[in-house]
């Protein structure tokens, strides 16, 4: 299973605050979910990757051109790693950085559930890999919305006053 991974490990200890020496057998859902969320989307990916090895050639009826298949796939790949990088990166705990981060990831996460069906209209992508990833994106939906249930309100104001 490791030769399928996409991302790279969770290492605990890149997360571990200076403060919190000693303090490692407290709970921390936050930490905890984010984990989850991290270990579900390398599944995503895991198997976006696959459905995009299956696609079939364009062929000459087909709506689009083959550079614009590649670029789209390229895009979709990009938001799918911007997913993993903003899941990590939210572990910095300011309120501010972990809505700004969970705003990106759902519209990333609901643009590429979505972004499947242009390869079903275009009869390259079986429906079976489309039913897969949003499958293995509802499960990392659930998880987001628990993980995003944690978070705590700080004293940080947003100068942009989104999330008052």
């Amino acid at each position: 299973m490791d030769d399928l991974n996409e991302l790279p490990s969770w290492d605990e200890d890149e997360f571990r605050d200076d403060e919190e020496e000693g303090e490692e057998w407290k709970p921390n859902p936050t930490r905890d979910l984010c984990k989850a969320m991290y270990e579900q989307w390398n599944q995503v990916m895991i198997v976006l990757k696959a459905a995009f090895d299956s696609l079939k050639e364009p062929g000459e009826d087909s709506l689009y051109p083959k550079d614009y298949i590649e670029d789209y796939k390229a895009m979709m790949l990009a938001d799918a790693h911007e997913v993993a990088v903003k899941i990590r990166s939210s572990e910095a705990g300011l309120y501010i950085i972990r809505m700004e981060n969970a705003s990106i990831i759902r519209k990333n996460a609901q643009f590429i559930k979505i972004s499947t069906n242009g390869f079903i209209e275009d009869d390259l992508m079986e429906e079976q890999y489309r039913l897969v990833i949003r499958n293995e994106i509802n499960k990392f939906r659930e998880l987001f919305k628990q993980w995003v249930a944690t978070f705590e309100k700080d004293d940080c104001e947003d100068e942009w006053g989104l999330f008052v």
